[in-house]
């Protein structure tokens, strides 16, 4: 059953994420164990969507988040808009003076080179966004009255706190209630759920949103680990795995007849800075794939799937048809993966010329 999307003329975004955002610390070329400066970025898996939307595909979109309101809220704010997502929906916590009861977000990345992998460190606890609860948000009058095309939220964001996979539910319901489709990331971070239920609990929350997604997004290992799905990994060549994943497709639309697309990157690493990268689509009875990219080079790998998903569903709102949507997706993300920082940088002329294979010529 293909996506019944609504008129853009009816709606004041085209697409809502709902997230949270942090305050990213960058050492570079250095170590964060041992760098004396950061760079500063903002960044959030659901977030980073909502702005490759904005910046590169110039559409409309928005946030639904939550900063404490101190000086690093306001400095991840002022990065935000600099990023040109709508803040409509952007809650202000009063901050307490120290951060015992709510603070922001910092998320501490280094880059890895060769044999030397990435690290992420989060700092997240007690943050602003985490404290949502069903009831904060009037998602009647955001999907309704303000109007949007497309909700996009994800397993970071129900990782965050007993309330956040209610407030997730809560937002897709509605969402579906007013002919908005619904995308879900499955990003299954091991570390955030570590300390309060692991895979399991990861399995329970993410099987009991199931039922209100259209498009399910993942790795391979997102959907087994974090969903629950039992099929082999495919772990070999890049078309192993693409046959892992239609497999894995079919289990999930048996179990979830109302997911209408699934998705995933196909990524084999060789090291830190080359990976084979390509793409899958499953819809409507049928698998598309994106050309595989072999011995990509990367500069920094965060946010590679965040940017897939972005031209995933620009292809989609644009009702470009399944291969060119895949074939966006990837092409976004491995040119993402190019530049520093959680957040695309590439333009959409750069997207179209990756898509036709084009070449890394300077253009004068």
């Amino acid at each position: 059953m293909p996506l019944e999307i609504r008129d853009p003329a009816s709606c004041r975004w085209d697409l809502v994420s709902l997230g949270e955002v942090m305050l990213r610390l960058d050492p570079g070329e250095g170590r964060i164990a041992t760098t004396r400066s950061f760079r500063c970025w903002e960044g959030g898996g659901e977030y980073n969507v909502a702005r490759a939307l904005r910046r590169c595909f110039r559409l409309r979109t928005a946030i639904v988040t939550a900063l404490a309101d101190n000086h690093v809220g306001r400095l991840i704010e002022d990065l935000m808009l600099q990023g040109g997502v709508d803040l409509a929906h952007l809650h202000w916590v009063p901050h307490d003076g120290v951060g015992r009861t709510v603070r922001n977000g910092l998320n501490f990345t280094e880059r890895g080179f060769g044999i030397r992998g990435a690290i992420g460190v989060s700092d997240r606890g007690h943050t602003a966004v985490s404290q949502l609860k069903p009831g904060d948000i009037d998602w009647d009058r955001l999907f309704d009255q303000q109007g949007a095309r497309w909700f996009h939220t994800g397993g970071i964001f129900a990782a965050l706190s007993d309330s956040t996979p209610d407030v997730a539910r809560e937002a897709m319901q509605a969402a579906r209630r007013h002919g908005v489709i619904v995308s879900y990331d499955l990003n299954y971070r091991p570390s955030l759920w570590q300390s309060i239920g692991g895979t399991a609990l990861a399995q329970a929350v993410n099987r009991a949103l199931a039922p209100s997604i259209d498009v399910m997004l993942g790795g391979i290992e997102d959907f087994t680990t974090g969903l629950g799905v039992d099929v082999d990994d495919g772990s070999g060549t890049h078309d192993t795995r693409a046959s892992a994943f239609e497999r894995l497709a079919g289990q999930v639309i048996k179990a979830f007849p109302n997911v209408k697309a699934i998705a995933t990157t196909l990524r084999t690493a060789s090291s830190a800075n080359r990976n084979d990268w390509g793409a899958v689509l499953h819809t409507a009875g049928q698998t598309y794939q994106a050309m595989q990219r072999a011995d990509l080079e990367i500069l920094d790998r965060v946010g590679g799937g965040d940017s897939f998903a972005s031209g995933l569903i620009y292809g989609f709102l644009e009702q470009q048809g399944a291969q060119w949507a895949v074939d966006c997706g990837a092409a976004h993300g491995a040119l993402a993966m190019t530049t520093p920082g959680d957040t695309s940088m590439a333009t959409l002329d750069e997207v179209l010329k990756a898509m036709q294979s084009g070449t890394a010529r300077v253009e004068r």
